[in-house]
């Protein structure tokens, strides 16, 4: 025995507040009714098919061949220290052609 029918649900949601501005923004927006807006938003978010499953990505670590004694934990160190030169160095040129 087959029986067809259609089912109307009420319900009581309790909506996060950021969620009831953007219903009360879509529902001025398009001039429909809360009903409507939530209805066309559930229907629209159930039928996204879900994501499929994929590997995670993963890193496939490597030695770095640096020499040894220097210490890769302290390579911002090491750049600025060159930083800091290089704008000594810049000053310096800058003074001399001042002082010419």
């Amino acid at each position: 025995m087959e029986t067809a029918y259609d089912v109307f649900m009420r319900t009581t949601l309790t909506l996060d507040p950021d969620v009831a501005r953007t219903l009360k923004a879509k529902t001025a927006e398009h001039g429909a009714t809360l009903k409507k807006v939530v209805n066309d938003a559930l229907r629209l978010g159930l039928s996204v098919p879900p994501k499929e499953k994929r590997k995670p990505f993963r890193v496939t670590a490597r030695p770095l061949g640096l020499r040894p004694g220097i210490d890769p934990r302290k390579m911002n160190q090491l750049a600025d220290e060159l930083e800091t030169q290089a704008i000594l160095a810049a000053m310096k040129r800058f003074e001399r052609s001042r002082r010419e």
